[in-house]
Formats: structure tokens, C-alpha cells, sequence
């Protein structure tokens, strides 16, 4: 992919200027897929490298069915506030604020950060923050399927969503011991943010193929083998897609994600893809490679 880049500057308590990447459309921070964990890691990085310590002086709002406090309560948290640092559980990005607890972002199917050093805002944001170098932060969300929270810490806010350990923080053992006594399919389970938090349809789809086993699966039949190989390759999977993201290295053409079209040919084996619906997803998967348990 061609890249454009543009160097911008920010605090003293960062580098005195940072390289931004764009995309080859001249979009910042363009969004394709639904938000999964490598997706809000992305995001993660973004908000850390643009708006971290920069005090808040405006606060915009827009559709009432993103915030899950009032609005009021928003305005109040986050006017003469700033951001110090920043965590993720799964698809959240939970931004620490310097005075109060956490500002918190799910970004639903369209939502992403945006931020600018211009007056116009984009039609679609949902909270715009102004800050008193000028700059401006957006939660731009165009579908509204988005949501804002306010929390006193992670943990309270974790316990709260009822969400699963962090997919990428897990141990084997552990990724192991969630299956005990588990019934169902097995990507019904791996989509289950209560269960484990961060994955969803497409990567989901992703760490089953690349692990041999059908999507239809069932939890109980998986072997400890089965579910060490799920393992591993979830990790690599993640880790990989998140520095495609961040550095821009390649997705490798031997992921399903590249090929998921009904009838494409399978980037392993000489079986075709094909699309059926587990638990009400659109799922895709190598007949040939995957083995239904």
C-alpha cells in the first residue's frame, strides 16, 4: 500500500514531533473492518500519540443513545480534564483521566478517533473535544452503534460489562481451563465477550481455520491438543494484524481474511471457501481443511 505522511506536533512530555500515517486515500485513521482487539489497539496508539496531556476546554455532543451516562455528567467529567494514559479490555478503549476515573470508548461497527487542528467537524461525531492548543479529538461514529462510557477504573467497569480476560493477556493454561465443562460450537463460545474478551467474527473465523477446526465444532469434543493450537494461533493472529495495523507490515496471503468469498479458492489446500451461519454470523471456512469434532 502506498502511504502519504504528515508530522505533527505535540507535547513536550512525548517527542517533539511525530510521524502520523495515512492511508493511500488520504484518510487519517481510516476504518474497514469492524472494530475487534486489533483494531482498538490501533486506536489505542492513535489517541496516546495525539491527545494525551492536552487539557480539555470543549466538550461537543451529539446522538444521546452513544452516552451511557447523561450528558450532563460528561460535560462535567471531561471539561478542564485531560487524558494521561490509556488501556484496553477487548474491544474498549479506556482512557484515564487526570482528575476522575476513565472515559470509555466501545466503537461499535463504524467508530473511530479522529483528530484535527481545524475548526470543521465531521458530520458524523459523537463527541468532539477541544483542547486548549487548538487541537480537536472525535469519537466519529457514523452508524451510531457506538458507545461512551464513564468508569471509576478498569476493573469496576470490567466487572460491570461481565467481560472475559483480555484475549491477548490470557495464559495457555488458563485459555485452556475457560473450556472445562464449556458446551456449544466452539465459535459461538470464541464470540462470547463474557467468556473472552476482544474477538469477533472475523478473527474468530480467522483462529479456526488456521487451526484445522470447523467452525460447527463443539467445545466439549475439542482435544487439550485442539485447544493449544487454538491458542497458539490466536496469539500469533492478534499480534500479527495488530502490527499490520501499527507498522504496516503484510497480512500473510495464507489468512482466511484475505480470501473470504464464497467459492474463492483456499490459500492452503486445494478445497474452496465456503459461507454458512453459526449462530446467526456470517462464518467462512475450508471444508477441505477444517475438520467438524
Amino acid at each position: 500500500m502506498f502511504y502519504l505522511y504528515k508530522t505533527l506536533k505535540y507535547p513536550d512530555s512525548y517527542r517533539d514531533r511525530v510521524t502520523l500515517k495515512f492511508d493511500n486515500l488520504g484518510t487519517f485513521n481510516k476504518q474497514i473492518e469492524m472494530p475487534e482487539l486489533p483494531e482498538v489497539a490501533y486506536q489505542k496508539i492513535y489517541v496516546d500519540s495525539t491527545s494525551l496531556h492536552h487539557k480539555i476546554v470543549k466538550v461537543d455532543m451529539g446522538a444521546d443513545k452513544i452516552f451511557q451516562s447523561p450528558k450532563s455528567e460528561f460535560e462535567a467529567t471531561l471539561l478542564k480534564n485531560e487524558f494521561v494514559s490509556s488501556t484496553q479490555i477487548g474491544k474498549y478503549l479506556l482512557l484515564k483521566l487526570k482528575e476522575k476515573g476513565y472515559l470509555v470508548v466501545h466503537f461499535g461497527m463504524t467508530g473511530k478517533m479522529d483528530y484535527f487542528q481545524h475548526d470543521e467537524i465531521q458530520k458524523h461525531a459523537q463527541l468532539t473535544l477541544t483542547f486548549e492548543d487548538g487541537g480537536k479529538l472525535s469519537f466519529v461514529c457514523p452508524r451510531k452503534f457506538g458507545k461512551l462510557f464513564l468508569t471509576t477504573s478498569p476493573d469496576e467497569f470490567r466487572k460491570k460489562q461481565k467481560l472475559g480476560p483480555h484475549a491477548t493477556e490470557i495464559s495457555e493454561e488458563d485459555f485452556h481451563n475457560l473450556f472445562d465443562g464449556k458446551r456449544g460450537s466452539v465459535k459461538t463460545a470464541l464470540m462470547d465477550q463474557s467468556f473472552i474478551a476482544g474477538l469477533g467474527n472475523l478473527y474468530v473465523d480467522e483462529i479456526l481455520f488456521q487451526s484445522g477446526i470447523h467452525p460447527k465444532s463443539k467445545s466439549e469434543n475439542l482435544s487439550d491438543k485442539d485447544l493449544s493450537n487454538m491458542f497458539k494461533n490466536m496469539v500469533a493472529i492478534l499480534e500479527t494484524v495488530t502490527k499490520s495495523k501499527t507498522e504496516g507490515n503484510p497480512i500473510p496471503d495464507t489468512y482466511l481474511r484475505n480470501h473470504r468469498n464464497e467459492g474463492e479458492a483456499c490459500p492452503i489446500a486445494k478445497g474452496k471457501i465456503k459461507m454458512i451461519k453459526v449462530g446467526g454470523r456470517s462464518t467462512y471456512f475450508c471444508s477441505e481443511c477444517q475438520e467438524e469434532k
